[in-house]
């Protein structure tokens, strides 16, 4: 026994010993911003103090997926990568691929001095719009017909699962731009020209983010875990209310007018929790919102307490002087003193650092303004656990356009159709349509072709046409939908020949606008694209015929108003026009009230509801009902 305890004595002493070496190294090893435990000031404190001034800078660089490699994550400690739109690492890439993408950007993040991961971002702006085979939902000026925020969270949530699936966490969305005019290229990203309407579907960012918890200190972002995806409303502030509707032009208007109109559903974002906000290249009463100081950090940030981070849009800085980069120093200066913290600049990310840096150094810039923006990035990627999770994983790519997902996108096409005349009489409705008729004939440009239906900003930035992800043109929803003894024929642009020796039953015209994005979408007279107007001649002049307008605004559709049977606005339904046969057949009826005013001659906008000359075709709110066999 003496001899035993002789020999434990030394054993233990030597265990004591390493356990107290392993102590004092963890002790050395321990770092605050580190520690999921340590509430996210303290991480935010200790991560930026251990800053250099390059990691500094380089967590406000946003830069292009297509320059962002590995080495140059590392060298320039660059804080986050966007895919713009229709950056995609290959046609038709699937989720791995995608994932494949992130996580190789992210090693280089990973491998800096202080492992702080970057953030990547896309415009996922209904629905995951960039990726082949996602679920492709209406565009906001349908969404907004809706008048829904339980659908709109719903689609949020949908949203936030897709673009997971592809390891992405961050959305440049929702736009909560209050359209005042729809000669503006971007009025189909508007929920509608009432301000009332664009707050109600703010709930999109619950859906995205998560819901932020009751009592949460006013102004700071939240976002809810692996599911969800940090948003950015856009864009701040008065984007929507240019002059005639120009895109990044001048919004001319008091700031009453502006406080009243362009920024309530701001104040709902920040409310919601909302991470990002960005700024918009239009222009405030002459000045750049880019460089306006007192509306970014004076109102944004001081007064409606707004902790998450400000990010401008592309190539937002070089677009402060005309023509564009003329002056770059000076719109980097004017851009990040206006209080601009993330800068997607997006590909001469070295001619920023430099500037910057140099600013900074000369002092022209305070260092306390870097640390500002800093400190709000580091915010975000704590509270949306992003150093806890950096690496993306294929653990939602089931998610990517599931049938779920597309059946919601089928119920938001179904509430967002607006019925604007059915029958010659109100004794003689044409809707819904009979599913079995000996022959009907399907007809126009926009009938049979998935692209024009989903409109700009699908898999491409501009949008196109053609058979361009998966989905269901309203041609094959028609013939899905219709009796087996019904015989649908489907001609293009047919002539009135063709349509009276044919004896249909009825037709379904389908046209509109084809795709378009930003400045390539402004418009001073707002027509139907040939030969839509051609066809709703020949084929409403021959027989009974509903006419179905695909646009992403209000058209000048006066002179054939009288000429048809029924007319149904459909805007930009996306993916899932299956949506548009259940309520044209009756299986659901027609609900949606315009969140738009429908105009009678371009020469009257803009003109929106509540003007005193107020004489619209279709007013604000307007919409026929029909009944319907089955229930959203």
């Amino acid at each position: 026994m003496g001899r035993r305890r002789l020999l434990l004595i030394p054993i233990t002493g030597s265990l004591l010993l390493l356990c107290s070496l392993l102590a004092i190294s963890e002790a050395a090893n321990y770092v605050k911003y580190k520690d999921p435990k340590q509430p996210i000031g303290v991480r935010i404190k200790d991560l930026l103090k251990r800053m250099s001034l390059a990691e500094k800078i380089g967590q406000m660089t946003q830069i292009e997926r297509s320059v962002a490699t590995a080495d140059v994550m590392e060298k320039y400690y660059i804080g986050s990568v966007l895919s713009g739109g229709g950056s995609v690492p290959e046609p038709k890439a699937s989720p791995e691929t995608w994932v494949n993408l992130v996580n190789g950007i992210q090693k280089g993040s990973l491998s800096t001095r202080l492992g702080i991961p970057m953030i990547y971002g896309i415009d996922a702006v209904h629905g995951h719009n960039n990726v082949y085979n996602a679920t492709v939902f209406p565009h906001n000026v349908g969404l907004g017909v809706t008048r829904d925020p339980v659908l709109i969270k719903k689609i949020g949530a949908a949203t936030a699962l897709e673009v997971r699936a592809t390891g992405i966490p961050y959305v440049f969305a929702p736009c909560i731009a209050v359209c005042r005019d729809p000669r503006w290229g971007r009025c189909y990203e508007s929920y509608s020209e009432d301000h009332r309407i664009v707050q109600l579907m703010t709930d999109i960012i619950p859906g995205l983010q998560g819901e932020i918890p009751p009592g949460s200190p006013k102004g700071v972002p939240f976002v809810n875990g692996k599911q969800k995806v940090v948003a950015c409303s856009k864009h701040y502030v008065g984007d929507g209310g240019t002059t005639r509707g120009i895109n990044e032009d001048n919004t001319v208007i008091s700031l009453e007018g502006l406080l009243s109109i362009h920024m309530p559903a701001y104040l709902d974002s920040i409310r919601k929790g909302v991470a990002t906000i960005m700024i918009s290249y239009s222009s405030w009463n002459g000045k750049k919102m880019h460089a306006n100081r007192d509306l970014i950090t004076g109102f944004l940030k001081n007064k409606l307490k707004f902790k998450g981070f400000v990010i401008s849009d592309w190539q937002g800085l070089d677009r402060i002087t005309t023509p564009a980069h003329a002056n770059y120093s000076y719109s980097v200066q004017a851009g990040v003193s206006a209080g601009i913290d993330m800068i997607m600049v997006p590909f001469n990310y070295t001619e920023f650092i430099d500037i910057l840096t140099d600013q900074v150094n000369k002092k022209i810039i305070p260092m306390s303004r870097i640390d500002d923006a800093v400190r709000r990035i580091l915010r975000v990627k704590f509270t949306m656990g992003l150093f806890e999770n950096p690496h993306a994983d294929l653990s939602f790519s089931n998610q990517l356009g599931s049938q779920e997902h597309r059946e919601l996108a089928r119920e938001a096409v179904r509430k967002s159709l607006v019925l604007l005349k059915n029958g010659k009489s109100a004794a003689k409705p044409l809707v819904p349509l009979p599913k079995k008729a000996p022959k009907i004939l399907v007809a126009g440009s926009h009938a049979d072709n998935l692209g024009y239906q989903c409109g700009g900003w699908t898999i491409t930035w501009q949008g196109q046409g053609g058979n361009i992800t998966s989905g269901t043109t309203i041609l094959g929803a028609i013939k899905n939908t219709v009796h087996p003894t019904t015989q649908v024929v489907y001609s293009e642009n047919p002539d009135k020949d063709f349509v009276k020796s044919n004896k249909f039953s009825y037709a379904v015209v389908v046209v509109g606008e084809t795709p378009y994005a930003e400045t390539n979408g402004d418009s001073t007279d707002l027509l139907i694209t040939d030969p839509g107007p051609s066809t709703i001649e020949n084929v409403c002049g021959a027989v009974r015929c509903v006419v179905v307008i695909i646009s992403g605004r209000p058209v000048a559709i006066k002179p054939y108003v009288s000429k048809v049977d029924a007319l149904v606005a459909a805007w930009l339904p996306g993916t899932e026009g299956q949506g548009v046969a259940d309520v044209l057949f009756g299986d659901y009826g027609f609900t949606g009230k315009l969140a738009r005013t429908w105009f009678k001659s371009v020469d009257q906008l803009p003109m929106n509801v509540g003007d005193e000359h107020y004489d619209p075709l279709f007013p604000f709110g307007f919409g026929l009902t029909t009944t319907g066999i089955k229930k959203d």
